[in-house]
């Protein structure tokens, strides 16, 4: 966990678990995550990982260290305009998955759940990502059945990558209630996606390319379609990153910024676009959102 991080959509990051279980990025075929690339580095070496990241290490307080952070409403955010004014903003599981099926319902429950709705949690905004939407839904579902409604400042986002993975989107929407937020990352995008059937439902989309050792393609395209929709449905659209390995047509887009984050190099006709929802009506799917200009925010913090 950190009080600060270099990802442009949050101001920090906490991790009730560490490690993972495997998915599309991390397998016997390919280990392009960025967690398990960390882990990979620092595992054996550095307090606070996992020794191995497909084994699952339980860091219970870590959430109530984050709780009794300072509130931000209302501050500017060096770097990061698009997030002034907004609560503090929590990356809940930036290395781990906190869903895989030997996590506990209990220890969520406990550590996420009581401490995100509690006296200091409440203060801030959380943002929950899991490739596991299907077990989120499920542990919805169990809080309900105790008579716990799911706290309205947990936000609850999936991750999609290809066509393939888009199946997650339907499970993540049985997560929570009508006041419940939910966002998808679509990074890294691998191939081309038509999200347009999920959009109207969804309060966020944020999508980014890959980085990392030998990236797979991004399409400029990708983002110049993923903002169309977005636009045409009113669903808030933020572009993290272009990766580092794209592509306009056959040509490829050579950056000096290996993550492709530093939009100030990006080509005219990609969408500068950094949406923040700052308010969501989640019974009508309608948002105020704040979006700022490359000039206005002066460029970006990369990872």
């Amino acid at each position: 966990m950190s009080v600060s991080t270099p990802i442009q959509w949050a101001d920090c990051t906490c991790n009730p678990i560490m490690g993972c279980t495997g998915c599309e990025l991390w397998d016997v075929n390919r280990q392009s995550c960025y967690a398990g690339a960390q882990h990979e580095h620092f595992g054996e070496v550095r307090r606070g990982f996992s020794p191995d990241f497909s084994e699952i290490t339980f860091w219970p307080g870590r959430v109530a260290t984050a709780a009794a952070w300072p509130d931000l409403a209302g501050r500017r955010r060096a770097g990061k305009p698009w997030l002034d004014g907004l609560p503090r903003v929590i990356f809940v599981s930036d290395m781990g998955d906190a869903l895989c099926s030997n996590v506990p319902f209990e220890y969520l429950r406990r550590e996420i759940i009581e401490t995100v709705a509690g006296r200091r949690g409440h203060r801030h905004r959380w943002l929950w990502l899991t490739r596991r939407p299907e077990r989120m839904a499920e542990f919805s579902d169990w809080l309900a059945a105790q008579g716990i409604r799911w706290p309205s400042n947990l936000w609850t986002g999936t991750t999609v990558t290809t066509a393939g993975t888009t199946s997650r989107i339907d499970d993540l929407l049985n997560v929570g209630t009508d006041a419940t937020v939910h966002f998808l990352s679509v990074e890294p995008q691998l191939e081309p996606l038509d999200l347009s059937l999920w959009l109207p439902r969804l309060d966020w989309i944020i999508q980014g390319g890959e980085s990392g050792n030998q990236p797979r393609k991004f399409e400029l395209r990708w983002a110049q379609m993923m903002y169309k929709d977005c636009q045409e449905a009113g669903t808030p659209y933020f572009l993290k990153q272009l990766g580092g390995y794209v592509f306009r047509g056959e040509d490829r887009v050579r950056l000096k910024d290996h993550h492709g984050g530093d939009w100030t190099e990006w080509p005219d006709d990609v969408p500068r676009a950094r949406q923040v929802p700052q308010k969501v009506d989640c019974r009508s799917r309608t948002h105020s959102t704040q979006m700022l200009s490359c000039r206005e925010a002066g460029g970006c913090p990369i990872r």
